[in-house]
């Protein structure tokens, strides 16, 4: 039986260099891979180039990262919940890639799947084509969107083997399945870590064919982009 775990985020982080492109999943701040995170801050790599749906919050996730100028580009999809990403954009310190959300996905997943590009009618007429080939089928117009290049690609899941094998809680089931598999490396971490054969063949997501490294993360903090209650009688 092959064996992918690493004992901790610091080994499953090793390889990783200033100037690389890195994927990140979760949406918004729901599934994010929170350890190998702060581990890039501590890090202290740079110049990076991130592909995350989102680009964290001020405090948490990517934007740790951003505030302490650790991200040269981010190539995402939504953006809005994070004021120092938009000072940094606005100022020019930041290069930024908007990429609509059904084409990110996509250009991971076209990734994962060995296609070097595809077509998608998505950002057609718009700032989005430019530049970029375009073809007419049966009588709709398309962009030619190439696949995500990255050297790493770090996942969060609920439950995972040491195989790799890897199963998604709710929403977290977003970007994260598309990334495995979209990079050079992919590295996973899981809230629980069981040996191999422990998991239900027919509730696995992702195979682990498509991990390179997996690890039990600790400390998760799971905040919640935007709470919202109904006010007490």
């Amino acid at each position: 039986m092959i064996n992918k775990k690493v004992n901790n985020v610091k080994e499953a982080m090793q390889g990783v260099e200033s100037g690389m492109t890195l994927m990140l999943g979760g949406f918004g701040l729901c599934g994010i891979p929170e350890n190998a995170i702060k581990a890039l801050v501590e890090m202290n790599v740079n110049g990076l180039t991130c592909i995350s749906n989102n680009a964290g919050v001020d405090d948490f996730g990517l934007g740790m990262l951003l505030q302490k100028r650790q991200i040269k580009k981010m190539i995402s999809s939504y953006v809005g919940e994070n004021d120092e990403f938009e000072r940094q954009m606005l100022n020019g310190e930041l290069d930024v890639e908007l990429v609509p959300q059904g084409t990110l996905v996509e250009r991971c997943r076209a990734a994962q799947s060995g296609f070097p590009a595809f077509f998608t009618p998505a950002g057609y007429g718009t700032e989005v084509a430019e530049g970029k080939e375009t073809r007419e089928f049966n009588g709709k117009m398309y962009v030619l969107e190439k696949a995500f290049e990255a050297d790493f690609s770090f996942v969060k899941a609920w439950k995972g083997d040491e195989a790799g094998n890897l199963i998604f809680k709710g929403t977290a089931r977003n970007f994260n399945p598309a990334m495995c598999g979209s990079a050079k490396i992919t590295v996973a971490e899981v809230e629980e870590l069981l040996p191999a054969g422990s998991l239900d063949p027919n509730q696995i997501h992702i195979p682990g064919i498509f991990i390179q490294r997996i690890f039990q993360g600790n400390n998760y903090e799971k905040r919640i982009e935007q709470r919202t209650v109904r006010k007490r009688d």
